[in-house]
């Protein structure tokens, strides 16, 4: 049985000013920035649920969590989802993020946060930023929810048609329908 760790409090700490009692804050370099900043919550796993949930992670990686106004439980989450999305770069799917914590160490998981690139529309260009103690936060409340679920379809080329429901991500200009 998982247990839900929602009731604990969570504090985002932006650790930009020096010292007690300063009064102006110096602006800091973006890497740098990503290092300091960080969630403090009562766990390492408490506060990787809080930057899931705030991160938008169930938001493709949980089946029916929008649809549901997030009223999906806590065990069916980031479980990855057979609906693609599809756009000029080809159909994607949102992988199930609890089996690739099986696969990785929290070392390897850090690693790809930090450096993968992939196919939209997975927001690389944001993650690619997480400060590593956000990043090991993540990793262990993926790992505390255990393995579960199946594999995803693999990416379908543009040329494609997809086997599976897909969304379909392409601007559509007024009167050129």
């Amino acid at each position: 049985m998982l247990r839900s760790i929602r009731s604990h409090p969570v504090h985002v700490v932006f650790a930009t000013c020096i010292g007690s009692g300063a009064t102006a804050c110096q602006p800091q370099e973006e890497t740098e920035t990503a290092e300091l900043a960080h969630v403090v919550a009562s766990s390492a796993a408490a506060a990787g649920q809080y930057l899931v949930i705030l991160g938008g992670c169930n938001d493709c990686h949980t089946d029916g969590y929008m649809q549901n106004a997030g009223n999906v439980p806590e065990e069916q989450w980031l479980l990855g989802s057979q609906v693609g999305f599809r756009g000029p770069w080809g159909t994607t799917y949102p992988a199930n993020l609890r089996l690739t914590v099986q696969d990785l160490s929290e070392d390897d998981w850090v690693t790809m946060l930090r450096s993968r690139t992939a196919l939209p529309p997975m927001p690389w260009m944001n993650i690619n930023r997480m400060g590593e103690a956000d990043a090991r936060a993540m990793y262990q409340y993926i790992q505390s929810l255990g393995p579960g679920g199946g594999h995803v379809p693999d990416a379908v080329p543009p040329d494609e048609e997809p086997g599976t429901p897909y969304i379909w991500l392409v601007p559509v200009i007024p009167g050129e329908e």
